[in-house]
């Protein structure tokens, strides 16, 4: 941490142990930082074949933009983009992370002989002392980083990409990936539904009914079978990673879901698809629940009442997202929704309010 207003040296920030450079955080800071310590979390990221192989086909079948390029790897975690870049022909590669599983990373850069092209750096992005001798005018050309969470923007890093950005991307520079779009859709979900929701209404003859204020307030982070879906998909928010700012990852942004058949709708669901535009043939997945899972799964939405929709109606609202006032990397979410019929014994409107924590 920065001392007297002055940032330590790259040599500090070597002899310091974790908890000093975490001294001085917020207790949610320190906890987010620290849950990337575990191997496990890692462990499924690499695992998650859709993302990983996304950013090696993304960067591997792009070997002309990374020739002789400096790369900046924001969120290095276990290395694998800082290395996929270096293979790729990059002139060097800068790994930033806070975790301690970067000590982890030295070791596996090392093993695979990167080590005089990779340079890893522990601590947090906006704070690092960058090495002048592989970036001497400051800048770099091209920044990767996995920065998205579960809904794209829980405990997401995108505010340290966005600062990376404007500190050391060339005007020229590239972004990977450049742009992720979130998408909604409703679904049938009695059965679950009435197991997570409907369960607090009778718990060995008590009434729980203040638990069920709180379940349906927590969005659940769950796998959604196709089958499920009521509504064609509806994209909602996108974001340019060229031009974003983090003034606007605070939205409220319209959505019109268009009924697909005659059934109930008891969530909404939200999920996000990534582009690598900067790429010669634009590079793209998603985490929808049509497409092969990942990690993300999809972010459920449980409403109070049930949508009765017959085809071709369509249910309209919006979506709105900011940051928690007191952690910046909870959401607080809310949907106003209203059934657009013509039959007045089926209209539904409502307005629910989240927290993702």
């Amino acid at each position: 941490m920065a001392t007297n207003g002055v940032n330590p040296s790259v040599a500090e920030l070597a002899a310091m142990t974790t908890e000093e450079r975490m001294s001085g955080l917020e207790h949610s800071e320190v906890r987010y930082f620290t849950s990337y310590d575990h191997h496990g979390i890692h462990e499924e990221m690499l695992k998650d074949e859709v993302r990983t192989r996304s950013y090696r086909d993304a960067i591997y079948q792009n070997k002309h933009i990374f020739k002789d390029k400096v790369v900046l790897d924001v969120g290095c975690g276990t290395g694998i983009l800082s290395m996929f870049a270096a293979r790729a022909g990059a002139k060097h590669v800068i790994g930033v992370d806070m975790s301690s599983i970067i000590q982890k990373a030295k070791q596996i850069v090392e093993r695979n002989g990167l080590t005089s092209r990779i340079t890893l750096l522990q601590g947090k992005m906006e704070e690092v002392e960058m090495p002048k001798e592989v970036m001497p005018d400051g800048k770099v050309d091209i920044i990767i980083s996995e920065w998205m969470g579960y809904f794209l923007l829980y405990e997401s890093m995108l505010d340290t990409v966005l600062y990376a950005r404007d500190k050391y991307l060339r005007k020229d520079g590239r972004i990977f990936p450049d742009k992720a779009t979130i998408y909604m859709a409703g679904i049938e979900d009695g059965e679950f539904k009435e197991d997570k929701i409907g369960f607090w209404d009778n718990v060995y003859g008590f009434d729980y009914s203040p638990m069920k204020e709180v379940a349906l307030t927590e969005p659940l982070v769950d796998t959604v079978e196709l089958k499920a879906l009521v509504t064609d998909p509806c994209p909602v928010f996108t974001i340019d990673l060229n031009t974003v700012n983090s003034s606007d990852l605070a939205f409220s942004e319209p959505f019109t879901l268009r009924c697909n058949r005659n059934d109930f709708i008891h969530a909404l669901i939200a999920w996000f698809d990534i582009d690598f535009g900067a790429c010669h043939k634009p590079i793209r997945f998603s985490t929808g629940p049509h497409a092969k899972y990942t990690h993300w799964k999809q972010t459920v939405f449980y409403v109070r009442e049930v949508i009765t929709v017959e085809e071709g109606e369509s249910l309209q609202g919006f979506l709105s997202n900011k940051p928690n006032a007191k952690n910046k990397r909870d959401l607080d979410i809310k949907i106003d929704y209203e059934l657009d019929t013509f039959d007045s014994t089926r209209k539904a409107a409502g307005s629910c309010e989240y927290r993702m924590c």
